[in-house]
């Protein structure tokens, strides 16, 4: 059978990675913003001390402060998590080094700061929040948060310009493109998907569950890059991660 197109330029402008590259990727499973629930908040210290008490991985996300820190922290907005209103991106680092997470005395962690508090017992995967071409500053930060950490950790963006930055600037470090499909239906769809895995040239996918099986995310799979995939959250999404991903990134809510 021929390949089309498209499969030609995926192994020419996005080739797999060495196995044990990211032979890490799929030794456990990655916590989605640490084992949080109840009175421990998303994002937090205490919901990484406890992915790490279990032996998972841990996912979680980052932004940047007004002057140039790497901050993890899901919203693009303060309102829902804590007690502020505003952007994050309007704040600078001491300011949102002091702000609390909602009914919590965690504080907002530097992304350094989880980064000693992991030490290497169990892999990172570390989301960059990157919603436009401007990234060179979030990645920037993220590298210095990184240098001289000796445990395994990844990058990863749904923006390929964020994962071509690493490709291009930190090639050492492993890379991922985040993918969904929802309302990203059609040819054009499709199309655009290939463009962002050629843009980007990462090492593996995390891949919304609720798009599998996906003969995209099969092709990138059989030729070599691992598929995550988020967010795992019931025994019938488990199921399907075991059947169409290299492992998964869960979320148990108390």
């Amino acid at each position: 059978m021929r390949s089309s197109p498209s499969a030609l330029l995926d192994a020419l402008l996005a080739p797999p990675p060495a196995a044990d590259r990211v032979a890490f990727l799929s030794a456990q499973p990655f916590a989605h913003r640490g084992l949080w629930g109840g009175a421990v908040p998303e994002n937090s210290r205490a919901a990484f001390a406890a992915a790490i008490a279990v032996g998972h991985g841990i996912e979680c996300d980052v932004q940047l402060s007004r002057d140039g820190e790497a901050f993890v922290f899901h919203d693009h907005d303060l309102g829902r998590l804590t007690g502020e209103a505003g952007l994050v991106r309007e704040r600078t680092g001491a300011a949102l080094a002091a702000i609390a997470l909602r009914d919590s005395t965690e504080r907002l962690p530097r992304l350094d700061a989880v980064l000693a508090l992991v030490a290497g017992r169990v892999p990172m995967l570390i989301e960059l929040k990157a919603p436009d071409r401007s990234v060179g500053a979030l990645c920037l930060a993220v590298r210095r948060a990184l240098e001289g950490y000796r445990g395994k950790a990844a990058v990863m963006s749904f923006n390929p310009q964020a994962v071509r930055w690493f490709a291009t600037h930190s090639p050492r470090i492993v890379r991922g493109l985040v993918v969904t499909e929802a309302g990203k239906r059609g040819f054009r769809r499709r199309a655009e998907r290939h463009a962002s895995l050629w843009r980007g040239r990462p090492d593996f996918l995390a891949y919304d569950v609720r798009d599998l099986p996906s003969t995209f995310a099969a092709a990138a799979r059989a030729r070599g890059l691992p598929v995550l995939t988020w967010t795992v959250r019931d025994a019938a999404a488990e199921q399907t991660a075991l059947a169409h991903a290299d492992e998964i990134i869960y979320e148990t809510v108390a």
